[in-house]
């Protein structure tokens, strides 16, 4: 099983209120450096009359990691650097997040716009839903009708998903399976199928967006 590599599973959007200042958290999965400014560009400009726009990225997991942070205005210190250390602490990889505030009139001094930022992003973490980033292979093959639901019970076994079914004189499935499981499936429906199965690559990516299961 290769390490876990976990990630925003979707877009998500929360806010919070400090002494009247709106900060509002925008966050996204993203696998690249121009991925991650793209969606920075299109929160600049959903909210076009904020007062600062604090930008936040890491790319990649580990070692490999790019970081990238800016206070957009704020006080040096006080805004991008406080929200990615809990963004690094919270072990999550391929994520972009914006932090859009709108000033309500009151200063909030240098500690407490740090804390403003550091808690924005809390907010967001406990409210993203997770993902692991998986490589996987997706598959087409024909098999018999009277199969189909061990088949269906092969796919689960081995986390992957059934992305279509056509039916004719025998059934056509379509499955996106992990890498890591790729193998052990292939030879389980060749057993099954005592040999007569043929497996069609159809696609593969690096990095596949699959959603925790207990969220």
């Amino acid at each position: 099983m290769s390490e876990n590599r976990f990630i925003p599973a979707r877009r998500t959007q929360v806010e919070i209120i400090e002494k009247n200042s709106r900060f509002i958290t925008c966050a996204a999965p993203v696998f690249s450096v121009d991925e991650a400014k793209a969606f920075v560009k299109e929160i600049q400009e959903k909210f076009p009359d904020a007062s600062h726009h604090v930008p936040v990225y890491l790319i990649g997991h580990g070692s490999s990691t790019i970081a990238h942070c800016s206070d957009d205005g704020e006080p040096s210190g006080t805004a991008g650097r406080p929200a990615l250390a809990v963004l690094q602490g919270s072990g999550l990889g391929d994520v972009a997040l914006v932090i859009t505030r709108y000033f309500g009139g009151t200063k909030l001094g240098t500690g407490g716009l740090v804390r403003a930022y550091s808690d924005s992003v809390r907010a967001l973490l406990e409210s993203l839903p997770l993902a692991r980033k998986l490589s996987t292979t997706t598959l087409m093959f024909v098999a018999p009708y009277a199969l189909f639901e061990q088949i269906r019970l092969s796919v689960n076994y081995h986390l992957g998903i059934i992305r279509d079914e056509a039916y004719g004189a025998d059934v056509t499935l379509t499955v996106r399976l992990p890498d890591e499981q790729l193998v052990s499936f292939q030879k389980n429906i060749t057993e099954l199928t005592r040999g007569t199965v043929e497996f069609i690559t159809i696609e593969h990516s690096d990095h596949t967006i699959v959603p925790l299961r207990n969220k």
